[in-house]
C-alpha cells in the first residue's frame, strides 16, 4: 500500500536517487523536480505531503524556491543544506521549513526526520470527516487565540484561521503544554524532536521569533513568549482547555 507522497526537489540526479530509494524502501510515493517551476507546478498538481529540498538548487536558489512555495502551501519542508551553510538554514527556519539535513547524511536520518515531521503534521482524517454531534475537538485558548491540536488549526482573535507550519503548531502547543514555566533552548530542541547542533545556532530563537509574528500583538513587545534572560523562554499567559 502506498503511503505519503513525498516531493524530492534536487538538481542532482545521483541525490534525487538516493532519496527516491530510501524513501520509496518505507512505502512513500515519491515524486522528483529540479527547478523552481516544476516544484512548483508539482505542488499546485499533485500535493505532496511533505518536500525535501536542496538549498543549493542549481540556477534557482533553494531559499527564493521555499518562499514561493510558502506562497501556496503549507506542506512540510526539509531542506537539505551543506555543514557551512549555518546561515542559510537559519533563515530557511525563518522563512518557514521545518527541519534540516546536514551534507553528508544518512539515509537512516533522512527516513527518521521525514517519519517524525509527518507524524507532527499528520491530521486526524476520521475526526474531520464525522458529523456527530458528539465527535467534539479539544480546543486550547489562550489571549482570545483558539487553538485546535486535533486539526493543527490556529485562530486568532477575530476567529481567522492562521496559517502555522506543523514545526510553528509544535513549538506552540510545547508552550501550551507548560504555561508559566520556564524552557530552556536545550528543553525545547529536545521537546521539538531534537537533533545535534552547534553552540551558536539560533534554531529555536528563530522558530519562536516566526511564531511570535503570528500570535503576539507586537511581536517586537511580546507578552505571550517572554525571554528570560540567561535562561529562555517563558508562556506568560493562561491556558483554558474546553470543548468545540
Amino acid at each position: 500500500m502506498i503511503g505519503k507522497r513525498i516531493l524530492v526537489v534536487d538538481d542532482d540526479p545521483k541525490i534525487r536517487t538516493m532519496l527516491r530509494r530510501c524513501l520509496e524502501g518505507e512505502s512513500y510515493e515519491i515524486s522528483e523536480t529540479s527547478t523552481m517551476s516544476e516544484t512548483l507546478a508539482e505542488i499546485v498538481a499533485y500535493p505532496p505531503d511533505l518536500i525535501t529540498l536542496d538549498l543549493q538548487l542549481g540556477p534557482d536558489d533553494g531559499l527564493d524556491v521555499a518562499r514561493e512555495i510558502r506562497k501556496v502551501s503549507s506542506v512540510p519542508i526539509v531542506m537539505v543544506t551543506g555543514k557551512a551553510d549555518i546561515i542559510d538554514r537559519i533563515v530557511g527556519l525563518e522563512i518557514g521549513a521545518d527541519d534540516y539535513i546536514v551534507k553528508p547524511f544518512h539515509v537512516r536520518e533522512v527516513i527518521a526526520r521525514v517519519k517524525s515531521i509527518l507524524r507532527r503534521s499528520a491530521m486526524n482524517v476520521a475526526t474531520e470527516d464525522t458529523t456527530t454531534s458528539d465527535a467534539k475537538s479539544k480546543q486550547i485558548v489562550f489571549d482570545g487565540l483558539v487553538a485546535i491540536p486535533e486539526q493543527i488549526a490556529l485562530t486568532d482573535r477575530e476567529g481567522t484561521p492562521i496559517t502555522v507550519t506543523s514545526s510553528e503548531f509544535k513549538l506552540l502547543q510545547i508552550f501550551l503544554d507548560r504555561p508559566k514555566r520556564t524552557l530552556t533552548r536545550d528543553q525545547l530542541m529536545e521537546l521539538m524532536g531534537g537533533h545535534d547542533y552547534a553552540p551558536l545556532d539560533r534554531t529555536v530563537d528563530n522558530q519562536i521569533a516566526r511564531l511570535r509574528k503570528k500570535i503576539e500583538r507586537d511581536p517586537a513587545h511580546p507578552e505571550l513568549i517572554k525571554t528570560i534572560r540567561g535562561m529562555g523562554y517563558l508562556f506568560a499567559v493562561d491556558v483554558t482547555r474546553t470543548d468545540a
